[in-house]
């Protein structure tokens, strides 16, 4: 079926098939009815779409993974951060594991029976990653022992599986992935509470973790090119989701607003207008097949800006919400603050656009 009839089926499905979540809005409920909704999708066939037959997906372009889940971000239905992670590393799974692997364990992960998580910043390696210490030791008998720490591993207390980043040998060549079971002894796992209340973070702690060698994600040295494939798939269609999910934002600040300021909830509209044409044009690159690389950097300047420039105007617009009441709005409004730098700091991104797209030099 072509996109518009997809569109409409699952709009259709979706009318008859009540995903609603329920009252609790804890991170436990959240990933709850994240599981709720992957499995009533997957079961219906629709998180299967876009996906390749190999790993239990039905086919099709990858543009009916992001129409789908711009109606469950539209919709409520799950929060569209949590929603869209297998949209980074599902990618990643097909692309560096073993055939036979990714066939077993992709659809643990579209279906909702699992959460996995991805084991990349660490203490003293951020925006640099490749600064980072993790250190992973080949044994006599093939398998790897890992130790070191991870920090900001988003929902690392419900993952059964992580996409590990680890130092094998100096330099970029010497970063090496492996696809992690959390359940491995020497895996301690503490969540971070973030100013916005929620613990959507934590430590990973490695204590001389062992890991076979089938578990390696490609080969010896192919961790940098990994993080280079995935970092673009989460600024492509996880970014469709987040915008999708934005503009609910936006109409509900319009018909909250007692007094509607026209200039400001404009300016609000047409930086995320610009952040949706933006990435359309990223999700026709890779409907096209097209390799997305640095220019995705792009993306994130302009969703990090129109994120913030949106909270700023609930501020602006409803005075005293965010400050004297316990409202979402505030919730919301501190996890904006973080939007240029998660995923890849502001500043960072526009040294990646100075650089390697307009040939500016380092300085």
């Amino acid at each position: 079926m072509n996109t518009e009839e997809f569109r409409a089926a699952v709009r259709a499905w979706l009318d008859e098939h009540d995903l609603t979540p329920g009252p609790d809005h804890s991170l436990d409920a959240q990933v709850a009815q994240l599981a709720r909704v992957r499995r009533a999708l997957y079961d219906a066939g629709w998180m299967r779409h876009g996906w390749p037959a190999e790993v239990g997906g039905l086919g099709g372009p990858a543009v009916l993974r992001a129409l789908l889940g711009e109606e469950v971000a539209t919709r409520g239905l799950a929060e569209p951060g949590i929603y869209s992670m297998v949209e980074v590393l599902t990618p990643t799974l097909i692309s560096y594991a073993r055939p036979e692997l990714a066939a077993e364990m992709v659809p643990l992960l579209l279906s909702g029976r699992e959460q996995w998580c991805q084991g990349f910043s660490e203490p003293g390696s951020g925006s640099d990653l490749a600064s980072l210490t993790t250190k992973a030791v080949q044994q006599p008998d093939g398998a790897w022992v890992v130790s070191g720490q991870k920090v900001w591993t988003s929902l690392a207390q419900y993952a059964a599986r992580c996409v590990l980043l680890t130092r094998t040998a100096p330099g970029h060549d010497g970063i090496t992935a492996f696809f992690v079971d959390m359940d491995t002894p020497g895996i301690t796992v503490r969540p971070l509470r973030t100013m916005h209340g929620v613990d959507e973070f934590a430590e990973v702690f490695l204590d001389d973790v062992v890991v076979p060698a089938d578990r390696m994600l490609g080969r010896p040295g192919d961790g940098w090119r990994l993080a280079m494939d995935l970092l673009p798939h989460e600024r492509s269609t996880c970014f469709w989701h987040r915008i999708a999910h934005l503009f609910t934002r936006l109409d509900r600040l319009a018909a909250e607003t007692a007094v509607p300021d026209d200039a400001e909830l404009g300016a609000a509209y047409l930086a995320l207008h610009t952040a949706r044409c933006r990435s359309h044009a990223t999700q026709r690159r890779l409907a096209a097949g097209e390799r997305l690389g640095p220019e995705t950097s792009v993306d994130k300047v302009l969703l990090a800006t129109a994120e913030q420039r949106l909270f700023e105007t609930v501020r602006d617009l409803l005075p005293g919400a965010l400050e004297l009441t316990d409202t979402p709005w505030r919730t919301e409004y501190l996890y904006a603050r973080a939007a240029t730098i998660y995923g890849g700091t502001a500043e960072i991104q526009r040294n990646i656009v100075a650089r390697r797209l307009l040939d500016l030099g380092r300085e």
